[in-house]
Parts: structure tokens; C-alpha cells; sequence
């Protein structure tokens, strides 16, 4: 079975590879993880560093879409009781 490592210890081990105070094999030794492993945490933090800098977080790009939605919704609801408004008031004309 393949061992699952949190996301915080990823993390950890990468960052402390991009440090290079220690060789790969320290860190995969003292860690208990393949020295590839490590290579490949760290690479993928690497790769993945880009994106911290990016406009807006994979967070508040979700939150946008549901305001728009929210949005779209509002309007369409605005649109629906114009129309029923309209209706009501070509009513009223016909019976005054």
C-alpha cells in the first residue's frame, strides 16, 4: 500500500531541500522518504511557486463565479417582476 503524506509535511521536506543545507539523501534519510521523493516535492514546489503570485487566489476566482452567478440570477428575477409589473399595470388600466 502506498504510503499518503500530508500536504504540511510535502511542504516541509521540499522547502528544506530548496534550502540545500543538506544533501537529497540527508533529507530523504532523516524524513524516512526516498530521496526522488524529495526531488519530486521539490520540484513540484518550484513549479507551482508561480501561482502564489498570480491575480486573485483559485479561492477568490471561485467566489467570482458564484457572485456571477448570483448576479445572473438577480437579474433574471429583475427581468421576471418587470414583466409581471408591466402585466399588472395594463390590468388596472382596463378596469379603471
Amino acid at each position: 500500500m502506498k504510503k499518503q503524506y500530508s500536504t504540511e509535511f510535502k511542504k516541509k521536506v521540499a522547502l528544506e531541500a530548496l534550502k540545500e543545507r543538506k544533501t537529497l539523501q540527508e533529507i530523504a534519510t532523516e524524513h524516512e522518504v526516498a530521496a526522488s521523493q524529495v526531488t519530486r516535492w521539490k520540484d513540484e514546489l518550484i513549479e507551482g511557486a508561480g501561482t502564489i503570485f498570480e491575480r486573485g487566489t483559485s479561492k477568490e476566482a471561485k467566489q467570482i463565479k458564484v457572485l456571477e452567478v448570483e448576479k445572473s440570477n438577480l437579474h433574471g428575477k429583475i427581468g421576471e417582476l418587470s414583466v409581471q409589473v408591466d402585466f399588472l399595470k395594463k390590468k388596472l388600466n382596463q378596469l379603471e
